[in-house]
């Protein structure tokens, strides 16, 4: 299976049925994952879910196999599974949490299309896996990749769903009113497609459901969070006040407008931070954001008084900000939005929502008002496909390029270079005032990477 990391940015991820996400391999991940719990001593029984580990998937065919190979690996340690069927990453995240279950697995590729899946751990309450974890786990596969072909398949728990349902609506919706807002929600045909209408339309919204019939191949497939445009003809078609975009795992939310325009994460922790601003809740003033936030966010913010702590990309990083700084609010520009203690540092795509929807409710302006005030400088990304993966600063040829560039830009734009953690992919993004200008330069650049790095 390789010597590559097993782990990326997100958890396990690659195409389904291959490597570790074939189901041999997925029992083997189990078995493994069971067997380091158990050494650390870390799987410590709860009164409610005594050692149980909750298992979840979302709208890929591939999912249910793959979690009962997991659910096959991790019996083989003794541990019994109980999944929560089709749901979202957070909604599994939250789950563990407050039902006391001790270890979570989320079988989901997030916003990848329907051929990919992954692999996502979260250790109860203290959330993903640290990276010491990871590598622990990962020389223990090394070590001994064999599968489990036998074992209990995994219980199903219905109630699960309601549990996550009853907390958004009687806790995150809580005193929260939609009655006469128009809003449609777009499932992505993934995790959030049984739960999302509901959540709405119980705090009295007229919902239009869309994206929400997952076949287990149509996720993210023309629907979602990467794919909006889907979510604004609706919008303009049925004069909805707002668009709700979930991505396929339901943890990133993109949002449009009553005119049918695209607010993405930079709006979204704009126009939540300026308002947490004006009510005197954001404190310590600062938000977390990553390299790849637009400086129309640095500026939106600096002018009420709030600035901006910057990381690389990844929830992760995201979180490790919040908890160490201890802050209200972070967030990556694809719309995955982390909330700090007052949800537990998850990032969930339907309470990213209900956010924003207290705020149009209790400041009753349009979204089209509240995100006003990011003005973003234009920004091309372009994605490169490679066949290798060295340091790009040590490319000569790359380095000097992207000197030249910053070099014109000044202090008015920025370049950034990176690799994608589950893809064999280079991003260039530029940013700066000129947009014919920028979007030149980025394929110039994007063409020496294929040139220096393609197959």
């Amino acid at each position: 299976m390789g010597e590559s990391r097993i782990f990326g940015t997100d958890g396990i991820r690659g195409r389904a049925g291959e490597g570790w996400l074939s189901t041999a391999g997925a029992s083997a991940i189990g078995r493994t994952v069971a067997a380091v719990w158990k050494k650390r001593g870390a799987l410590v029984a709860t009164k409610s879910r005594g050692t149980h580990v909750l298992l979840g998937h979302d709208g890929r065919r591939s999912g249910p196999g793959l979690e009962a190979a997991l659910a096959r690996g991790l019996a083989a340690h003794g541990l019994a599974s109980t999944s929560a069927g089709l749901i979202t990453t957070p909604g599994l995240a939250l789950l563990a949490r407050i039902e006391g279950f001790p270890l979570a697995i989320m079988v989901s590729a997030s916003h990848n299309p329907a051929g990919d899946n992954g692999i996502k751990i979260f250790a109860g309450a203290d959330g993903k896996l640290s990276d010491e974890l990871e590598r622990e786990i990962e020389a223990a596969l090394r070590a001994d990749p064999s599968p489990v072909d036998e074992g209990p398949a995994p219980t199903t728990d219905p109630a699960l769903e309601l549990d996550y349902l009853g907390y958004l609506v009687d806790q995150a919706g809580a005193g929260l009113k939609l009655s006469g807002m128009t809003l449609v929600v777009d499932c992505a045909n993934g995790g959030a497609s049984r739960v999302a209408e509901r959540v709405f339309g119980r705090l009295g919204a007229q919902v239009t459901a869309i994206g929400a019939e997952p076949d287990g191949e149509n996720i993210n497939r023309g629907v979602g969070a990467t794919h909006p445009a889907a979510l604004q003809t609706e919008v303009r078609r049925i004069g909805a006040q707002i668009g709700i975009a979930l991505d396929g795992d339901g943890d990133r939310c993109i949002l449009v407008d009553e005119h049918g325009a695209i607010v993405h994460g930079d709006g979204i922790l704009t126009l939540i931070a300026r308002h947490l601003r004006a009510k005197g809740e954001l404190e310590p003033p600062r938000i977390v954001a990553t390299v790849m936030a637009n400086r129309g966010l640095h500026r939106a913010l600096r002018e009420v008084g709030v600035g901006v702590e910057t990381v690389d990309v990844g929830d992760k990083n995201v979180v490790d900000a919040l908890r160490r700084q201890n802050l209200r609010l972070g967030g990556e520009q694809s719309g995955h939005i982390v909330f700090g203690a007052d949800h537990f540092f998850i990032g969930d795509g339907l309470y990213t929502a209900l956010r924003v929807l207290r705020v149009l409710r209790e400041t009753h302006k349009p979204l089209s008002e509240l995100a006003s005030p990011y003005r973003p400088f234009p920004q091309v990304l372009l994605n490169v496909p490679v066949a290798r993966k060295p340091a790009l600063d040590r490319i000569p040829k790359v380095a000097e390029a992207v000197q030249r560039i910053e070099d014109e830009l000044a202090e008015d734009g920025r370049v950034l270079l990176r690799y994608s953690g589950t893809e064999p992919l280079a991003r260039v993004m530029i940013e700066g005032p000129d947009a014919a200008m920028i979007q030149a330069r980025a394929q110039a650049l994007a063409a020496l990477l294929s040139a220096e790095l393609g197959s």
